[in-house]
């Protein structure tokens, strides 16, 4: 079992999608790139490693760690999204909701602001406490972005979201998606946008009047775990994300707690690690690439160099 391995996405051909992606080693006939799946156990969707098989065969339950046992399947899934054009106004369901009503988990999720054009922003929660009869108007008269909550972003910001939360990602914004193993979404508007075939994009406005919060975003507090190198811009069950400034030499840890997914978000540089004969490695390493580390009985120490920006995963 390899303590390392890279990984290679699925890529999605989103009707909102761009070109930007292409300059993080996602390269394909596609003329424009939605989104791709960085660390994903969704069936038919999976990452795949460097020989080719899908992640869930190379890396079985037992290779996820213990804080992982509790859940049925693997809890997170990370992904690029590259938007061009905005996406719909959206809000996931809580899992009580979710279990009882769809057969499936929810979705908290969390954004990391790879890149933003100038005055690009998010729809996250509302610019005021209002009521579901008055969210239910303003879609019904297509006045619903009056509602929204507009934040101007800039790369380096972090962004958590519960479920329940009203939110859409704006044209012009590049992220790094760390959510729950979940790919149940309620669409509440969508600009009146059609589909390749010209019909009118699909709504889910019952579903989500009732699982959304009414109120103003209010930004969860957790505690922090930061150090000279190291931050922790989300954390919930389902996963924590630290982000990596790698100046010097940085030193990564995996143990039998969990596994770790890493995604280098911008720069490049070298990743050094003893292979399981104990012979040195180093690979050279770019934006865009995507590891997983499995969970390992006897500690394993991945060491980077270079001018990168991090990203891991873990439960």
């Amino acid at each position: 079992m390899k303590k390392i391995c890279k990984l290679t996405a699925p890529l999605f051909k989103n009707i909102w999608g761009g070109t930007k992606l292409k300059g993080y080693g996602k390269d394909h006939t596609y003329e424009k790139i939605g989104e791709s799946w960085e660390l994903s156990f969704v069936p038919n969707s999976e990452s795949k490693t460097e020989d080719g098989r899908i992640v869930s065969d190379a890396f079985p339950k037992e290779y996820w760690g213990r804080n992982a046992e509790k859940f049925p399947f693997f809890p997170v899934l990370t992904k690029f999204i590259d938007a061009k054009e905005n996406l719909s106004v959206q809000v996931h369901p809580g899992d009580e909701y979710a279990l009882e009503y769809e057969g499936q988990f929810g979705k908290t999720e969390m954004w990391y602001i790879v890149e933003a054009d100038e005055g690009a922003g998010i729809y996250l929660g509302l610019k005021r406490d209002a009521t579901v009869e008055e969210i239910k108007n303003a879609i019904d008269t297509g006045t619903l972005e009056e509602l929204l909550d507009f934040k101007e972003v800039k790369a380096g910001e972090s962004y958590f979201i519960p479920s329940g939360t009203i939110h859409a990602i704006g044209g012009g914004v590049l992220i790094y998606e760390i959510q729950q193993n979940s790919t149940l979404t309620y669409r509440l508007y969508d600009y009146m946008r059609r589909d390749k075939d010209g019909n009118l994009r699909e709504l889910h406005v019952e579903k989500a009047l009732k699982v959304l919060s009414p109120k103003v975003y209010e930004a969860p507090k957790y505690s922090s775990e930061d150090s000279d190198d190291c931050e922790v811009i989300g954390k919930c069950q389902y996963f924590t994300a630290k982000k990596y400034t790698v100046t010097k030499e940085t030193k990564i840890h995996v143990n039998s707690a969990s596994f770790k997914g890493i995604t280098v978000i911008s720069g490049d540089g070298v990743l050094s690690f003893a292979d399981n004969d104990g012979n040195a490695k180093a690979l050279k390493i770019t934006k865009g690439d995507s590891f997983f580390c499995p969970a390992c009985e006897t500690e394993e120490v991945f060491t980077f160099m270079g001018n990168m920006t991090l990203v891991t995963t873990e439960v």
